[in-house]
């Protein structure tokens, strides 16, 4: 019986973020609170697109990745088909 293993992500790429440093509230934030904080940060990190890149191909549904918000992320996976 041949069973397939299936690899887990490579998800070096995330101890280079600027996110992985500063802590993640800022990124999590509580609905209705403010993501200027986060975007901040995401618009001076280095692996930004390698992030949105991940979120957009793993639907993550929560936070601000790549400096997207949720409603963000939504909006282009619509846009985008």
């Amino acid at each position: 019986m041949h069973t397939e293993t299936i690899a887990p992500p490579d998800l070096a790429w995330q101890e280079e973020a600027l996110c992985a440093q500063t802590g993640g509230d800022f990124f999590f934030p509580e609905p209705g609170s403010s993501v200027r904080e986060a975007k901040r940060i995401c618009a001076l990190c280095p692996i930004r697109s390698t992030c949105l890149e991940h979120a957009l191909s793993n639907d993550e549904r929560f936070g601000v990745w790549g400096g997207l918000s949720e409603k963000e992320r939504l909006d282009l996976r619509r846009t985008s088909r």
